[in-house]
């Protein structure tokens, strides 16, 4: 099943449940999905599970950055429900990975790429976020990255 059956099925969930806030959520979701099927109709492989994982992780992404914006200028109640909503696009999302799984990886990588100061910064986080996409929040990744060149 297609993340977009996934999200269709569980639309008509949260309208049977009266659930506003997931079905907002989801139908949000659901119209990304649409336009990037329709920005990649003239292709013959059309909507991969790439588009669908970049799609859920730019919208969860909207929400890290807007809870930030919210919270500092005070506005507690449309921080929560970005919160809320982005629990919902988590659901959908990979389980993603701990600091100290990505600190790992990143170790591995700057090994077996033979990097060791600043200068070698983009080689080694462009090496992470191939490994990583999907699986940690390009931020984090950037802050382990940055201390590990130190």
């Amino acid at each position: 099943m297609t993340l977009k059956d996934t999200i269709n099925n569980d639309i008509k969930s949260a309208m049977l449940k009266r659930e506003a806030l997931r079905l907002e959520t989801l139908r949000m979701i659901k119209a990304k999905l649409l336009e990037k099927e329709v920005e990649k109709r003239p292709t013959p492989e059309g909507v991969t599970a790439d588009d669908e994982l970049q799609v859920l992780l730019t919208s969860a992404k909207m929400r890290r950055e807007a809870i930030e914006e919210f919270d500092k200028a005070g506005r507690k109640e449309l921080a929560d429900k970005e919160r809320a909503e982005l629990e919902i696009i988590q659901e959908y999302l990979r389980k993603q990975m701990t600091r100290e799984e990505v600190t790992k990886l990143v170790d591995e990588l700057a090994l077996k790429l033979n990097v060791h100061d600043q200068k070698d910064f983009g080689k080694l986080m462009s090496a992470a976020m191939k490994e990583l996409k999907g699986k940690a929040e390009g931020k984090m990744v950037q802050e382990v990255v940055k201390t590990k060149l130190g």
